[in-house]
Parts: C-alpha cells; sequence; structure tokens
C-alpha cells in the first residue's frame, strides 16, 4: 500500500542482495496502476537519471540498479510472480525485455520469509514465475526446525564471506526469447559491420540471448579487467555494433536502430578465450586448472565485475553444442562449467540435447547465495507521479 502525506509518498521497500547483485523488491500493488506512473515513481526512488543515483536508492552501478516487481502468481504452479527491471542510470527509462538470475535468488528467499510458501525441511522449493521469460524457475531454500537457514559454507566470488547456498534451476531454458536454443539454426555466424570489418559470433538463446565472440579476435587476452575494457572506447564502441547488427538479424532489435540503441537490452554480448591464468580485479590468482573457459560479460555498455547468471547459463549452454565458439574453447566436456570471471570462478550447470533440428535445454542451473539488507518506507516526492 502507498501511503499519501502530502507532498510526500511513502512506499514499502526491501533492499536485497542477490548473487553479485543487489535490488529494490517492491510490491505490485504498492504501486500505481498505471505503468507510466509507477515507472516514474520507480526512477525517482533509484535516483534515476544520474550516473551517481545520489538523490536515491540505487548504487550507482548496472549491479546495484535493479528492480524485482513481485505479487501473487498469476500462473498455475507458481508460488510468486517476478517481473525483473533493469534501471537506467543515465536515461528515463526502466528495461523490462530482459531478465536476472542473480535477482531471482532474493526472490526466491524474499518469497519464502513473506509466507509465500510454506516451509518444508529440508528443502523450501520456491516456484517462482518470472514474467520477463514466460518461464518457472526453481528456488530451492534451505530449512531446518521450521526456520530458513542462512548461515552455510557456501561462497561466490564478487561477494565476501559465506552463507547457505540457494539453487536456482531454468527448466526447459532453451529459445527463451527467441524461441531457438540457436535462434539463426547456425552454431556460428559471420556478422560484417558497415565500415566493412567482420566477425565471427555464436548466438546462443538460453534465460538470455548472448552473442558469444572470442576475445583475441577483438586484439585481448581475455583476462582484462574493468580498466582495460571500460577505458577501450573503440573496443566498446565496436562491441555495440556487433551486438545491434546480430540483434538486427534475429529480430531481437529493430532494423532502424544502428548504433546505440536507447536501452541495453538483448542480445548481450560475452567475450569468450581459452583458459589461462589470471589475476582478478580483487587481487586474487586464479590458475588456468581452476577454469574450464574465460568470459568478459558486457552489461549496460561496460564490463560486468563478475558475471551475469543468466549470461553464465547461456554459455554454459553454447559450450554443450558442438562447433559453436565457447564449444570449440571449452575445456569442459560435462554438463558443469567453470567460468573464470573479472572477480573469481563461477560454476554453472546446463543439461543439453540434439532434439531434431534443434537443441533443447532440460535444466540450467546455479547455486547462489542471497540476503536481505532493510526493509522499511521510501519516501518520495508526490511531484514523481505528474504525467509527463
Amino acid at each position: 500500500m502507498m501511503y499519501d502525506f502530502g507532498q510526500v509518498l511513502k512506499i514499502p521497500t526491501v533492499i536485497m542482495r542477490g548473487g553479485t547483485s543487489k535490488g529494490l523488491i517492491l510490491r505490485k500493488y504498492d504501486l500505481p496502476a498505471n505503468a507510466v506512473l509507477r515507472d516514474q515513481l520507480i526512477l525517482r526512488m533509484f535516483g534515476s537519471p544520474d550516473s551517481s543515483q545520489i538523490d536515491g536508492l540505487g548504487g550507482g552501478t548496472s549491479l546495484t540498479s535493479k528492480l524485482a516487481l513481485v505479487g501473487p502468481p498469476s500462473r498455475n504452479g507458481a508460488h510468486i510472480d517476478y517481473t525483473f527491471g533493469q534501471v537506467s542510470l543515465d536515461k528515463s527509462y526502466i528495461d523490462y525485455n530482459v531478465t536476472c538470475g542473480n535477482l531471482i535468488t532474493a526472490v526466491g528467499l524474499y518469497a519464502a520469509e513473506e509466507g509465500y510458501v510454506p516451509l518444508t525441511e529440508p528443502i523450501t522449493k520456491v516456484h517462482i514465475y518470472n514474467t520477463n521469460i514466460d518461464k518457472i524457475v526453481i528456488a530451492e531454500i534451505p530449512v531446518s526446525n521450521g526456520q530458513i537457514v542462512y548461515d552455510g559454507d557456501f561462497s561466490i566470488d564478487g561477494v565476501p564471506g559465506q552463507s547457505a547456498r540457494i539453487m536456482l534451476n531454468f527448466l526447459n531454458s532453451g529459445g527463451t526469447f527467441t524461441g531457438k536454443t540457436l535462434p539463426t539454426g547456425n552454431v556460428v555466424d559471420r556478422v560484417k559491420l558497415k565500415e566493412g570489418s567482420e566477425f565471427d559470433v555464436s548466438i546462443v538463446d538460453c534465460t538470455n540471448t548472448v552473442v558469444f565472440i572470442q576475445s583475441e579476435e577483438l586484439g585481448l587476452l581475455g583476462t582484462e579487467l574493468q580498466e582495460d575494457i571500460n577505458q577501450n572506447l573503440p573496443l566498446l564502441e565496436t562491441l555495440e555494433k556487433i551486438r545491434v547488427a546480430t540483434g538486427n538479424m534475429i529480430g531481437l532489435i529493430s532494423p532502424n536502430e544502428t548504433i546505440t540503441p536507447t536501452s541495453h537490452a538483448l542480445p548481450k554480448i560475452c567475450m569468450v578465450s581459452s583458459k589461462k591464468s589470471y589475476i582478478t580485479n580483487t587481487g586474487k590468482s586464479v590458475e588456468d586448472h581452476e577454469i574450464d573457459i574465460l568470459s568478459r560479460y558486457i552489461s549496460m555498455g561496460v564490463l560486468h565485475r563478475t558475471h551475469a547468471v543468466s549470461g553464465a547459463l547461456s554459455l554454459a549452454t553454447a559450450c554443450q553444442i558442438p562447433g559453436t565458439i565457447p564449444n570449440l574453447l571449452t575445456a569442459s566436456t560435462g554438463p558443469g562449467l567453470r567460468i573464470g570471471h573479472p572477480a573469481g570462478v563461477l560454476y554453472v550447470e546446463s543439461l543439453v540435447e540434439k532434439v531434431d533440428d534443434g537443441w533443447f535445454v532440460a535444466r540450467a542451473a546455479n547455486g547462489r547465495t542471497a540476503r536481505r539488507l532493510m526493509e522499511g518506507f521510501a519516501y518520495i516526492p508526490v511531484t514523481a507521479l505528474k504525467a509527463n
């Protein structure tokens, strides 16, 4: 419920970390039914557009400017509805055309804490209907003595400390946005940019649609960190051109969008290379025998500090399909994949099988952690509800 105190609105808000992301959990019935007014209010809540989000609850990065709209289930078999929104830092825009596996972890924990599902031991399975991808995701919440287990020995690179593991299971997740695990039907496509340069890419659609390109084809080693990528403006421009060109190819970006689209929606783009030792952004050494492939994932036009879960699941799927660029580079021969990313190692699984002339992804899974950070009210000027 939204409370009106004259010139200020009070909106119940929960801030949670899920995996290596952090965002706001908002209940749909606490917000205006009108989508335009709702998004105006949410943008004001986050402090966007502003790269620092200093006058709002956003953290000034793509990883901390995330939104989960939740509510009672609208699909049979689900316990809770979840709509993800990537809140732009520099535009008055919320992107609902993607999803976030990290924040799904937080939603699973939130649903268990809020009583959307009765607790059962030793694992409570929360069935989350992710409206962005029209799929059910199952989060496994550990329970003991009738209470949620928070402490544990599971850790993920990019988050300090240890806590209980929450498994995420994405069922039948191939072709999430395009209807096909390989949107073009090809394991490799040749993309030609307007200035004449050409690149080989593999496009895979599993929980998110991702364009994979070999790092070395861009003149990189594959071990680069944030400063190496984000300060290389010609590289970022080339990556965006490749992303838009492939988006045009598979129908996810309108043909009249040639560069710098209004959002950093699908497809995503990911640079991959064969395993090698490197130093993480925290100074930790990762040896080549600890990983199966190196990946550098672009989020909202810059290098992800760690790695998106949805992008990792797409990468694990690509590694299971013979002939794709990731498949030719990986050292993995089974469903499990250890991904070397800027902050360390991420382990994911994907079960893929050939069906007729396509590929079926029976299950893609990943272990994450989550934590409720705070709850209370967000205070918003009532003028945020004024229509433009």
